[in-house]
């Protein structure tokens, strides 16, 4: 019975070890590229957005998603009502109140605005010189972003 328990024990560790999703920061990109040079998708969010919860509770679960991203890309979930100062490509990005305990992050803006405005969820895509190559502002199923990540691999 004992060597049962350690035996599922184990297994568990391992299974839900390699099954994570591994999200960088901004500020360990600069560093990652040196070591291996990857696209960079970045999942700008907030709390309060539906599908952006939808998102991170269905798509980014996926084990192939999962898979895809921590072998192919640097992956980097941000809040865009994140308040800490962030540092990327040499530039400092703030987070700019707009009323009582609201506001955005300069950073999502500047990666998340498509046509005038940010609408959550947005998936941005840079190349490995942090240039911005695709925007998408919408929910993506498991299926739809398993398409996306192929393309973008080509």
């Amino acid at each position: 019975m004992k060597k049962l328990a350690i035996i599922t024990f184990f297994l568990g560790i391992t299974s839900t070890g390699f099954c994570q999703l591994k999200s960088r920061t901004f500020e360990a990109i600069d560093s990652l590229q040196q070591l291996q040079k990857r696209k960079i998708v970045v999942f700008i969010h907030t709390d309060w957005c539906q599908f952006c919860q939808r998102m991170k509770n269905t798509t980014f679960k996926n084990q192939e998603i999962i898979d895809k991203l921590n072998s192919d890309f640097y992956f980097i979930d941000f809040n865009a009502e994140e308040k800490k100062e962030v540092t990327f490509n040499n530039q400092l990005f703030k987070y700019q109140p707009t009323g009582n305990n609201v506001g955005v992050h300069e950073l999502a803006l500047q990666l998340g605005t498509i046509n005038g405005q940010i609408v959550y969820p947005v998936l941005c895509v840079l190349n490995e010189k942090n240039e911005i190559i695709l925007q998408y502002n919408n929910y993506l199923d498991s299926t739809s972003f398993k398409l996306l990540l192929e393309k973008l691999k080509e």
